[in-house]
């Protein structure tokens, strides 16, 4: 359970220094981080801080991709 809430953490300050992120750009800046994970585990997270109400979803106009942003 610890490594979910460092991912956590984590996933919290890429979105306050980066604005908004799609799943993909999640993944890709935490694994260049050195946090291994994959797209379903980091939805997951996400999932899980949208029911904690710290994170919101909204889709862009242009690409139909999901976005998070904190609330």
């Amino acid at each position: 359970m610890d490594a979910t809430y460092n991912i956590e953490d984590e996933i919290i300050n890429l979105l306050q220094g980066h604005g908004s992120l799609s799943v993909a750009f999640l993944t890709r800046f935490l694994n260049e981080r050195g946090i291994f994970c994959t797209r379903q585990r980091v939805e997951r997270i996400l999932r899980g801080l949208i029911r904690q109400k710290k994170v919101e979803a909204f889709y862009t106009n242009s690409n139909r991709r999901k976005h998070y942003r904190l609330r």
